[in-house]
């Protein structure tokens, strides 16, 4: 049955005790990805990180279409949930926030999901809005920028979903939107060839002009200070433009990449048959197949950012890639508000 959670990911921080080991997982369209992490504050309002871990489980498999999940991939994200949930109990973990998001917001049978990662996990998973997902990025993203410029846009791009957060750099959100746009939708919606056929890309292209018409509508692009990206899409082209063979996390984090070598980057990725994207050294054989869609969904948004930048007179130069984001909120949010697991990992 599904439970609702109605306590808010972005309220005040409230006291917490020194060094509360805590957990976030993020469980999305492609990916589940776990952050374990220590609080040593006693606000509550930093991380020190224990491990980081990502698998590309696709639970997002045909949701789009059907509006279900399949059984298939129900059978590999719990699979992994078992893996994660061993290593919180490895480590202490005494708080977990399990956020699932675009996919599980589709899908009809959801309840399998979440009663089976209540069973392995011992937590019961928030199913969160459009809304709290965007403000759960920001807030985890703005903990690790560095003297950001306010207001701070931030891009989640995500495979079922792209949040865009307009917010300050004290953290607070001034306005925000979840677009049904991201690289798994816009792969099975449009791109059926490899490498996607004109009449593809442009029905594609139309699709993200739609929803930014629409996000537009909600959150002003032409205000930011500064335009920050997150999520593997944004942090794979990061990563090809510096040139790495294998992933590194402290050189992609905090790089102002250029708007001209952003779209530069993004049409490879658009364009590149699948053998030469999986190529890359550090692209996860799981992402290989999405990132053309989702670089395209990148360079839609850049450009239009770009568009309403230049129209208020301000034009943009570069935009900031985070390595933080929806996982560090979560964990924030669990130190914030202690939701022990009701039982040990099998």
């Amino acid at each position: 049955m599904l439970v609702s959670d109605t306590s808010t990911p972005t309220a005040p921080a409230a006291p917490v005790l020194p060094s509360r080991r805590v957990a976030g997982i993020d469980c999305g369209t492609n990916s589940i990805r776990l952050l374990i992490a220590d609080v040593p504050g006693v606000d509550g309002s930093s991380l020190s990180d224990i491990t980081r871990h990502m698998e590309i489980v696709y639970l997002g498999q045909g949701v789009d279409a059907t509006g279900h999940f399949a059984p298939e991939a129900l059978e590999r994200t719990l699979k992994q949930v078992e893996i994660y949930a061993r290593m919180c109990q490895q480590a202490g973990v005494t708080s977990i926030r399990f956020a699932a998001t675009s996919a599980t917001r589709d899908a009809s049978n959801r309840a399998d999901f979440l009663d089976g990662v209540m069973a392995r996990l011992g937590v019961r998973p928030q199913v969160l809005t459009g809304t709290q997902e965007a403000q759960t990025s920001f807030s985890g993203a703005i903990s690790a920028l560095s003297s950001p410029a306010s207001p701070v846009l931030l891009i989640d791009l995500g495979g079922g979903s792209t949040e865009l957060v307009l917010g300050r750099a004290d953290g607070s959100v001034l306005a925000s939107y979840s677009m049904d746009i991201g690289s798994v939708r816009m792969r099975e919606r449009h791109l059926r060839h490899d490498p996607p056929t004109p009449a593809e890309l442009e029905s594609a292209r139309a699709d993200i002009r739609a929803a930014l018409d629409e996000a537009e509508k909600h959150v002003s692009f032409g205000q930011a200070e500064q335009v920050v990206g997150v999520a593997g899409t944004v942090t794979s082209v990061t990563a090809t433009w510096l040139g790495l063979d294998t992933y590194d996390s402290q050189a992609v984090h905090g790089t102002a990449m250029p708007l001209a070598d952003i779209d530069t980057v993004t049409d490879w990725f658009i364009h590149a048959p699948l053998e030469e994207r999986a190529a890359l050294g550090f692209m996860h054989p799981g992402r290989a197949p999405v990132i053309g869609a989702g670089a395209l969904v990148w360079q839609e948004v850049v450009r239009r950012i770009a568009e309403r930048r230049s129209a208020a007179g301000r034009p943009l130069a570069t935009i900031t890639t985070s390595e933080h984001d929806i996982l560090d909120g979560l964990a924030l949010w669990a130190a914030r508000e202690p939701q022990p697991p009701a039982r040990p990992a099998a």
